[in-house]
């Protein structure tokens, strides 16, 4: 058996079942494929199939399913990931262009991914450790309270309210908000520490400090680990999937309220647009060892600021999806560059 053959075989198994969810015999693949070949060589390449662990027969059934090992042969061996249609392009510019803020950036994004896949979706909020400072703003409140809002060039927006130990004259307050935005516009919030360590020594001894409690407070807000931020939307898909899992959904509807787990699943940075599948017992977690995760970064000029992905049955179109999750996570980061 050829090689050729053996993953032509095999992907349109791959392809029937996740169209049917019914075990794919020989005739079957002579009547909807051109394979090229008799049913008794596909019979002899199944077998062979089977024999390495790519396909099984379910109980008594005369057809045969992928198992784990054949999605992941299927999915390396995938020559390109389509684009998506028209109508998906369309839908996800309609969706996406109003938003208004982060908030709404990040609830279109999952409701639009789980939409497009009819799977579970997740979207990390962005990660202030890996985006730069677009601005830094000081509002006075009162004569002794400052508001400080701090915004990344990945449309993430942190407020603080400073409570100064006397009253902050006016021209401090605009001098100090002058000397921030001269040093940190453009730069990594990991280097904000280092950039505004000698800041304090710049002003009169009264308002020092008052500035260094601007200066911690605005450290504090670059370097705070806010991962913990997801949002998901299409936790009741899994359920129309409910006879592809051997086990109770239960584990897997309990493992998507854990946020922790779910940034576990995402996963880690990752360099350009590469897709990360995992596949059954690739998955961390022990609850998600019968699902299929795929995972993406996002990115605005300066790096991958977040990941976003999918929770789904092993039987799950992974074309269709994988382009789903790479043209979301573009899309979204333009959106987030350009706000």
């Amino acid at each position: 058996m050829s090689d050729t053959r053996r993953l032509d075989v095999l992907r349109a198994i791959v392809e029937d079942f996740v169209n049917t969810q019914e075990p794919v015999g020989s005739r079957a693949l002579v009547e909807r494929h051109d394979l090229g070949v008799s049913p008794a060589t596909i019979r002899n390449d199944m077998a062979a199939l089977e024999e390495e662990g790519l396909i099984v027969a379910p109980h008594t059934s005369a057809g045969r399913v992928p198992t784990d090992k054949g999605y992941r042969l299927f999915v390396d061996r995938l020559a390109t990931i389509r684009p998506l249609s028209p109508p998906e392009r369309r839908a996800i510019r309609s969706l996406m262009d109003g938003a208004v803020d982060l908030d709404d950036v990040v609830q279109r994004t999952v409701r639009l991914l789980s939409d497009l896949t009819r799977q579970v979706a997740m979207v990390q909020y962005p990660i202030l450790t890996r985006s730069r400072v677009r601005h830094v703003e000081l509002v006075p409140v009162t004569p002794d309270r400052v508001l400080m809002v701090l915004i990344a060039d990945s449309g993430r927006v942190e407020q603080r309210m400073i409570l100064a130990s006397r009253d902050i004259p006016a021209d401090v307050v605009a001098d100090l908000r002058a000397r921030l935005g001269a040093a940190l516009d453009g730069q990594a919030f990991t280097d904000v520490e280092g950039i505004l360590a000698d800041l304090a020594q710049a002003f009169d001894v009264d308002s020092q400090p008052f500035v260094h409690d601007v200066v911690e407070t605005l450290t504090d807000a670059a370097t705070e680990d806010a991962e913990e931020r997801i949002a998901i939307a299409g936790a009741a898909n899994i359920a129309r999937y409910g006879a592809d899992f051997h086990t109770s959904l239960h584990p897997i509807l309990e493992s998507l309220e854990e946020h922790v787990v779910l940034l576990r699943l995402l996963g880690e940075q990752t360099s350009g647009d590469r897709i990360t599948v995992r596949i059954g017992s690739e998955n961390p977690v022990a609850s998600m060892t019968e699902t299929a995760v795929l995972s993406a970064g996002y990115s605005v000029p300066a790096g991958e600021v977040g990941r976003l992905g999918l929770i789904g049955p092993t039987r799950m179109d992974y074309e269709g999806n994988m382009a789903a999750v790479r043209a979301v996570a573009r899309y979204l980061g333009r959106i987030l560059a350009d706000q």
